[in-house]
């Protein structure tokens, strides 16, 4: 996720993290059944739908050897989690803070944990991968210090003299010390994280079920606008 996206996500999820209470100050319970939050809805839902895109191509062997240099999954990619943080958006917009519904409120809070899933595997996971990759490199950098100055210490006292004048052993030894415990606890935190695609996955299935009910819930019960 290069820079400017990472911003404009995370810029859009501290919005929907705002949007998500928001029914402690405001209740519209007609909105969701006007015409405006029926469009609004509409577009959530059209938005959850083309977040299958990127799920199908990135399985179908034979799309992706069709679409070939056309389209980058890099790019779908970024589209699928565009579409899935405006659908939040505007799926907590129609519901107007009306959370009296079992299925309005199960579906909110699937597409939110679809859309906090993804986001943990798309920026914070990959940010740990990074961080732990670079760890490793200076732990390695370390450590071939440590043994030239084991190996110098075995040559002469003058030569362990003058690398010690470059870096202290005591230091050299904590600053290995420090890192193998920074990656211990990386390493842990990422192997907790690697579950977030399961989650994600199932959470989806769940949510396009409800989504899948709560339209048809519509269209049984009629829109309050065409009335």
């Amino acid at each position: 996720m290069s820079p400017t996206e990472r911003l404009t996500v995370g810029a859009l999820i501290s919005i929907l993290a705002i949007l998500v209470p928001g029914f402690v100050l405001h209740v519209a319970p007609r909105f969701p059944g006007s015409f405006a939050g029926t469009v609004i809805g509409v577009a959530g839902a059209i938005l959850l739908v083309l977040l299958l895109v990127y799920s199908v191509v990135k399985r179908a062997a034979f799309i992706r050897t069709h679409l070939g240099q056309r389209v980058r999954l890099s790019m779908l990619l970024s589209w699928h989690v565009y579409c899935g943080v405006f659908a939040a958006l505007l799926g907590t917009i129609h519901s107007g803070h009306k959370f009296y519904s079992p299925l309005g409120i199960a579906l909110v809070a699937t597409i939110l944990i679809v859309v906090l899933s993804g986001f943990i595997g798309r920026y914070y996971l990959a940010h740990v991968s990074i961080d732990l990759r670079e760890q490793q490199a200076q732990l390695g950098f370390l450590r071939s210090r440590y043994d030239v100055a084991v190996g110098a210490s075995a040559a002469t006292d003058t030569a362990i003299a003058a690398l010690l004048t470059d870096i202290s052993m005591p230091v050299l030894i904590g600053g290995i010390a420090d890192l193998e415990y920074a990656i211990g606890a990386r390493t842990a935190l990422k192997r907790a994280l690697s579950v977030w695609i399961s989650l994600h996955i199932a959470t989806a299935i769940v949510m396009y079920s409800l989504l899948a009910l709560h339209v048809w819930n519509g269209f049984y019960y009629g829109f309050r606008w065409l009335e």
